[in-house]
């Protein structure tokens, strides 16, 4: 093999695919990039056999060929050069890279070494084009309440699934859940991808971006963004029927600007650290306003007051963390936080009426 490619390209491409190649692992393949020419582009691919992601780039190409090299030194090795040209060459499966006035060689390993990278049949396929920015907003509001709990793989993952014409992500960790809608759907779709694959996906939008292609077969989905593919393994097994842990009614229900809620809930937060971040909130109708009261037995105690349309008095006792991450990414100026005695879970959501998401959080103990 032997191309000539800018800097530019060739770095941006590496970066893209190099997170997912693993060093971690029996199979010593799986931490090196495949570099492989196609037609009158390169090929630049990496897999850990879970995920791999894919992109082509332009080059010009004087002897076709491939060769797969360790993963995190061309990468560094490349974002260190100039915005110059690149030459690779491959000789003896050493790759030989020159840029202007720098040279090096890596050794390399044969191409057909290289786990094959997998497929999706289009034909028969569930496919989707969706906005970037609903995209990223809605894989956003789900991906935080996903569980890093290995016991428990379907909870590891944001479950995509079809529900009365509508297509929904939901993600919960059993201490947690969230829901939003996506867009309207003809097709019945029931997969749990995983959270790396989505924060994947996240980490190569960029400004050049407008639509996200998504399809989905028995076992797989893949994601194309401009020239980058992403191709994972869904989750295998049944997501828990989440929908009825969803309260009916609420006894207290809170309308506040969300602006103040934030503020309130990460002054208490500070005090609640020694506490595993427990906070105690309070709804007062006769004042119209909350309190959110937190205790360090080192440091000293904290109550933190926001005006606010209380409906009933109430209270109850949170994770702090759960409900700043809540607040972070509920959409609107203004919140509605309703939730009935201390031990039933409370809902987060936005008071716009066009709003398609909403959180909930298990209270803690008081």
């Amino acid at each position: 093999m032997e191309i000539i490619l800018t800097q530019e390209n060739l770095n941006h491409a590496l970066a893209a695919v190099s997170r997912v190649a693993s060093s971690k692992t029996q199979l010593p393949i799986l931490g090196n990039i495949l570099l492989r020419t196609d037609g009158k582009r390169l090929l630049i691919a990496a897999t850990n056999l879970e995920i791999a992601i894919t992109q082509y780039i332009g080059c010009k190409i004087i002897k076709p060929g491939a060769i797969t090299i360790p993963a995190k030194l061309i990468s560094e090795f490349i974002s260190n050069l100039p915005k110059e040209q690149v030459e690779l060459k491959v000789i003896n499966d050493n790759l030989h890279i020159k840029s202007g006035k720098y040279t090096s060689i890596i050794n390399g390993f044969i191409a057909d070494d290289f786990p094959e990278l997998p497929t999706i049949n289009e034909d028969s396929s569930i496919q989707y084009s969706i906005k970037v920015e609903d995209f990223k907003e809605a894989v956003s509001q789900t991906i935080i309440t996903t569980s890093s709990d290995t016991t428990r793989p379907v909870l590891t993952g944001v479950y995509w699934h079809s529900h009365q014409g509508k297509l929904y992500l939901a993600a919960t960790d059993g201490y947690r859940l969230s829901e939003r809608c996506l867009i309207d759907t003809k097709s019945d779709v029931s997969a749990i991808i995983p959270t790396q694959t989505l924060q994947e996906v996240l980490r190569n939008i960029n400004e050049n971006s407008n639509e996200i292609d998504i399809l989905f077969d028995e076992t797989q989905v893949r994601f194309r963004i401009n020239e980058i593919e992403i191709i994972s393994r869904l989750i295998d097994g049944n997501f828990p029927d989440y929908r009825q842990l969803i309260p009916n009614s609420s006894e207290t229900k809170i309308i506040i600007n969300k602006s103040d809620f934030i503020r309130i809930t990460k002054i208490s937060g500070l005090f609640a650290r020694e506490s595993g971040g427990s906070v105690t909130i309070t709804a007062n109708k006769d004042n119209k306003n909350i309190s959110i009261h937190s205790i360090a037995s080192q440091s000293g105690e904290n109550t933190s007051e926001a005006d606010a349309e209380v409906d009933n008095d109430g209270q109850i006792t949170l994770n702090s963390r759960y409900l700043s991450e809540a607040l972070s990414v509920v959409d609107g100026e203004k919140v509605e936080f309703s939730f009935s005695g201390k031990i039933a879970p409370c809902i987060l959501k936005s008071t716009d009426p066009k709003s398609n998401y909403y959180h909930i959080i298990m209270p803690l103990k008081s």
